[in-house]
Formats: C-alpha cells, sequence, structure tokens
C-alpha cells in the first residue's frame, strides 16, 4: 500500500471512531496503531487527534501507545485532561498509566496524581506498593460484592447504579463477603438470575455453599502462579485477598493475557540478545545499542571458540577435510542446544517444571539428544568417509558428533535452570552461553580426536 493511501486509511479509520466512540468496531489497540502511524507522517494531524478523542476513551488507547508517542500525548494534552484521562481508568489501568507517565516525566506525573481526587490518589499508591510481579500489582480495586446477610435485590440495585455511573466495567461475579469483608463465595451473575431476589445470599445458599466456594488469588502471589490458575480453571475473573482474607480487588482474565503477551514478548527477545523495551519504542540507536552489547559478548565467545580452534592448528594444516567438516559439528550441537533450551524455557515460563523435578527434565533432554546424536553421528561417519575416503575420519566425527549433542542436551537445560535458581531470567543470556559450549566442546572433541587418531 503506498504511504499516501495508507496514511489515508489510518485517518478514516480514526475519524470513523470518532463519530460514535461508545459503539465503535474498533478496539483501542486498533487505533493506537492507527495513531502511531499518523504521527510517523503527520505529526499535527496526531496532536488533532488526540484532542478530539474523548478522554473517558483517551486512557486505554494511550495504554497502547509506545513510549515513544505516549511522550508526545503527556506533552501535548494539558494537565487537567490528563488528570480526567487518569480518573476515567480502573484503577490497575489508572496506575499503568500513571507510572508510564512518571518514565517519561516524573514531575508531570506528581503533578496528575496530587491533583487526583483522595480516594483515588489511595488507590494507586496502594497498587504501587506491590511488587510488579505480583498479583497485587495487577489487581483493579473496582468490583462487585455483597455481603452474606443482604438481600439479593438490594445488591443488584446497587450493580445498576453503578453501571449506569460507570463505575464498574467486566461484572463477571458477585463476591459475596463475610465479617471483617472476608471472602467467602463467588457466584456468577448467570446464578444469581435463577434465585430468589427476596431472600437474602444467606438463605439462597445455605442449600449448596461448595458450589460457590470461589477460587482466589492472593495479592502477594506470583503473575505465573496466576496464570497457571487461570488457564487450569478456564477462569474470567479472579478474586484478590490479603493476608487476613478481606476481599481487596479482582483480575480479569483480559489483565492476564496482557502480562502472558508481554511475557512472551519479552522472553523470545532475550532470547535473541535483543531489548524488548528498545525494540519495541523503534528508536534506532538506543536498539542497536542494545543489541550490540550482546553481540560484543557474543564476540568474546567467538574468540575464546577460535582460540579452541588454534590449538589444534597443524593438526588442520595437515588434514584439509577438518576445517570443511568441523562447521558441521558445532552447527549441529548449537541447533540442538537451541532447541532443548526453546522448550526449557517455556516449560520454566508455563510453571510446568519446578526446580524439584529438574533432574527428570535434564535427564529427559540429554538422552533425547544422545538418540539424535547417535542417529545423526552414522549418517555423518558414512557421508564423511565416502567423501574423502578415510575410514578413521568417518569415526571421529561420529564420535564428536555423540560428544557434542550430548553437551547441547545437557547444558540447554541445565543453564536456564541454573539461572531460574539464582533468581535470573532464563531467557537472558543463555543463548550465548550455550552456543560457547557447544562450540567449544563440537571443536575441541573434534580436533582432539583427529590429531590423537589422525596426527602420527
Amino acid at each position: 500500500m503506498p504511504k499516501e493511501k495508507d496514511l489515508e486509511y489510518h485517518i478514516e479509520l480514526i475519524e470513523e471512531f470518532l463519530t460514535d466512540p461508545e459503539h465503535a468496531h474498533h478496539s483501542d489497540s486498533e487505533v493506537a496503531r492507527s495513531l502511531k502511524k499518523i504521527a510517523k507522517e503527520d505529526e499535527t494531524v496526531f496532536n488533532d487527534f488526540l484532542q478530539k478523542i474523548p478522554n473517558e476513551h483517551l486512557g486505554d488507547i494511550a495504554l497502547e501507545l509506545p513510549e515513544k508517542y505516549l511522550k508526545d500525548f503527556i506533552e501535548y494534552l494539558p494537565k487537567n485532561d490528563l488528570v480526567e484521562v487518569v480518573e476515567e481508568l480502573d484503577s490497575d489501568d489508572a496506575t499503568d498509566l500513571l507510572q508510564d507517565i512518571e518514565d517519561i516525566d516524573s514531575d508531570k506525573a506528581d503533578e496528575i496524581l496530587a491533583a487526583l481526587d483522595e480516594e483515588d490518589q489511595e488507590e494507586i499508591k496502594k497498587l504501587r506498593k506491590y511488587d510488579e510481579d505480583s498479583a497485587g500489582a495487577i489487581m483493579q480495586t473496582e468490583l462487585f460484592s455483597a455481603n452474606y446477610e443482604e438481600v439479593i435485590q438490594d445488591s443488584i440495585n446497587r450493580l445498576k447504579e453503578d453501571k449506569k455511573k460507570g463505575e464498574l466495567n467486566n461484572v463477571h461475579q458477585v463476591f459475596i463477603t463475610g465479617a471483617f469483608e472476608k471472602l467467602i463465595f463467588a457466584i456468577s451473575l448467570e446464578d444469581i438470575l435463577t434465585f430468589d431476589f427476596k431472600k437474602t445470599y444467606q438463605e439462597v445458599l445455605l442449600e449448596n455453599e461448595e458450589h460457590y466456594k470461589p477460587r482466589y488469588a492472593r495479592d502477594d502471589d506470583k503473575l505465573e502462579d496466576l496464570a497457571t490458575l487461570f488457564k487450569e480453571h478456564d477462569l474470567s475473573v479472579v478474586p484478590v485477598v490479603n493476608h487476613q482474607g478481606e476481599l481487596i480487588g479482582r483480575i480479569t482474565s483480559d489483565d492476564i493475557y496482557d502480562v502472558m503477551q508481554e511475557s512472551a514478548t519479552e522472553q523470545i527477545y532475550n532470547l535473541a540478545g535483543v531489548d524488548d523495551e528498545a525494540e519495541e519504542e523503534e528508536n534506532f540507536f538506543q536498539a542497536g545499542r542494545k543489541r550490540g552489547s550482546w553481540l560484543f559478548l557474543n564476540l568474546l565467545t567467538a574468540i575464546a571458540a577460535s582460540l579452541v580452534i588454534q590449538m589444534f592448528d597443524e593438526t588442520i594444516q595437515s588434514f584439509v577435510a577438518l576445517a570443511i567438516l568441523m562447521p558441521i559439528v558445532s552447527s549441529m550441537g548449537g541447533n540442538a542446544g537451541t532447541q532443548t533450551l526453546t522448550v526449557t524455557v517455556r516449560r520454566l515460563a508455563l510453571g510446568e517444571i519446578e526446580l524439584e523435578n529438574a533432574k527428570e527434565t535434564i535427564k529427559k533432554e540429554v538422552m533425547l539428544s544422545l538418540a539424535n546424536g547417535l542417529i545423526f553421528a552414522v549418517i555423518l561417519g558414512f557421508i564423511s568417509y565416502f567423501w574423502f575416503g578415510e575410514q578413521l575420519l568417518g569415526v571421529i566425527i561420529a564420535a564428536s558428533m555423540v560428544i557434542n549433542l550430548f553437551a547441547a542436551g545437557f547444558f540447554g537445560a541445565v543453564i536456564p535452570l541454573a539461572l531460574k535458581r539464582f533468581h535470573v531470567d532464563p531467557a537472558v543470556g543463555s543463548t550465548v552461553l550455550l552456543t560457547t559450549v557447544t562450540d567449544v566442546v563440537g571443536f575441541f572433541s573434534f580436533l582432539g580426536l583427529a590429531s590423537w587418531l589422525l596426527v602420527k
């Protein structure tokens, strides 16, 4: 699509959204994507659209913008508008947006926070105290709850009022609390429709309490454990309680989806040795600098592998075939190791591997690598023999293949598990470390065996 037509398409999409934002067919992420395209081509049009988008929608759209464009967003809009944008968001999203603003301009973030009403300030301050990897950090405090002894009709009337005021969105369940606001039940709105509204929740639930026992999260639960809870039980929402069992918030499935997507993106980038934030911001120099730091580390490891080759320079000069064949050994080892590494990192991220059963994982990966090593050792051994007419050369490369694929399987599993034990992201640096191992082991085993068996 030509650039002019491309820009025209995105402008039309925004204009269509503006005709009726409440019932628009375009999602917040679609609108944000079009705004980003427009900002690249015409900043004036971009700023004009920012002014036209209603504040009750602008916050959700801003959360979808990369930092580069969010900077323009907070610089262009007046403080009063920014305050209203934050106020229109749910507590979890308001906290996220304010954090994004603080990363760009801490003074502006402080001004916005100070201008919010006292209740909103307290909620945001409370959520910002949580560790970013905990359930409390992504929960929203807006929820629909009722007391165990309350008449059902009264709670339904209260829900109607809250919906009219726009104070509640995506309501899936009513959370029933007892004394001291402690969570005791969770009932879907679908089930409530079958209840006698004239009765209290206590009267209705006495007959079937076990059915409505809630699955909940603690505010200090890790996000990876929370994601597992949602996945295993196919949940749409989970209530959040504190250490005393008091109901303090809820987490919806869309929040967990965002967390899982961000985590997956980060791990993919880390495995490739690039910085996710730098890549998302499309900053040429920042992305280049981040990539360069990993490439420099990779250069050092490549030099280490080259030093191993230098140890056997006389052997290579004596048998040119070694120079032709040794890249095959390191390449096969690197690919086999990457397979193991990718599977292990993914299973760690999904919580399918615990450090307690790490031995089983290592054993399985080693056995798989050895099986493949034996198969390809035979294949490559015959190829080498027929290629160069040297029977011993086929034996050497076959043995080296088995050794290197064993190392690939073993270290491909051990490296991420070891990083996990030391509370380091298993995806960070694993590839560079593994490549070093497979190159060094591959070259040393192949050239070492050749020096021992071929050089007389």
